[in-house]
């Protein structure tokens, strides 16, 4: 149901109004009333745009934080284990005690660091605990 409304608008709106309406835009009530609802959209976008805005701002903010942390840990591990490859020698192939002690230890420090992230631990100060 269309409803009827008196506006009066500037004589130079009304003119753009006539000339757009006269092409192959439509009527004049047609042009306005699409008009209207998209600048009524927009304003009501433009409330939740400025509602959300400071949440995504901080989100942003901590996802910055939390990729420079990763990228620290990422760069401090491939240089510890680049050093440590460097200066640890070789077991030799025939040396089956000392590879067997290399897995069991791998496994303790695989089983070490799913125990600390399940219960929320950290070993690194500073980062919600200490071990």
């Amino acid at each position: 149901m269309k409803v009827r409304q008196n506006l009066y608008i500037d004589r130079d709106l009304s003119q753009a109004l006539h000339t757009l309406a006269a092409g192959t835009r439509g009527n004049k009530s047609r042009l306005v009333n699409d008009a209207l609802r998209d600048w009524l959209g927009r304003k009501g976008a433009k409330e939740v745009d400025d509602l959300l805005r400071p949440r995504l701002d901080r989100i942003t903010r901590e996802l910055s934080g939390t990729r420079r942390d990763i990228d620290v840990l990422m760069e401090s591990l491939a240089l510890f284990v680049r050093y440590q490859l460097m200066v640890t020698a070789p077991l030799p192939e025939a040396d089956a005690a000392g590879r067997a002690v290399g897995r069991e230890r791998f496994e303790a420090f695989v089983s070490q660091v799913g125990r600390q992230i399940a219960a929320g631990r950290r070993s690194l100060p500073g980062n919600g605990g200490a071990s």
